[in-house]
């Protein structure tokens, strides 16, 4: 089990994905970075958002990661900035004011009963024939869903049928630690 992170962890993790999204738009640089907090050396997935004037501006992320915590968030900081297909990738102007916000994930944990899933803990991630889709645990919380509704939304991200859970898919529940 992983222990959560320290107060200035979080701050090195943010401070990181903000030099890793201004200098690469403003400069095409992927700069150098070291991580001497505790726990930032530990191999654990996560998702980056970013967020101008309170909306998504791109959000992208991985369940597991082959290297440190801190050289996944630059990277998946950096794609969330320039490679989210809903989004046109950021631009000078863009730098001015943007939020950053990440969930460092657990594992994914495969579920038999959707009784197992609990609003504002858990993250869904839902697959069914070769659709997949993932909700992270904050989602549903910031909309006011219930479960049904997270599950429904879920599989509809994935390219499914709202109702597409109930019947063949394979439910997978994660949690987060949600800093910004």
């Amino acid at each position: 089990m992983t222990r959560e992170l320290s107060d200035s962890a979080k701050q090195q993790l943010l401070l990181i994905a903000r030099e890793a999204v201004v200098n690469y738009v403003a400069n095409g640089i992927v700069s150098e970075t070291s991580a001497p907090a505790e726990g930032l050396h530990e191999q654990r997935g996560c998702f980056v958002c970013l967020k101008k004037n309170g909306n998504l501006r791109g959000c992208i992320g991985n369940f597991v990661s082959d290297k440190p915590l801190f050289q996944l968030v630059q990277e998946i900081a950096i794609s969330a900035a320039t490679r989210d297909p809903r989004f046109y990738p950021m631009r000078m102007e863009d730098l001015d004011d943007f939020s950053v916000e990440i969930s460092v994930l657990s594992s994914l944990s495969k579920i038999s009963s959707c009784d197992e899933i609990r609003i504002g803990t858990h993250g869904i991630y839902v697959e069914k024939n070769f659709c997949r889709g993932v909700l992270l645990p904050q989602v549903a919380t910031e909309q006011g869903w219930d479960r049904d509704t997270f599950l429904s939304q879920t599989c509809i991200k994935a390219g499914l049928k709202f109702d597409d859970w109930k019947e063949g898919a394979d439910i997978y529940i994660f949690s987060a630690e949600v800093f910004s």
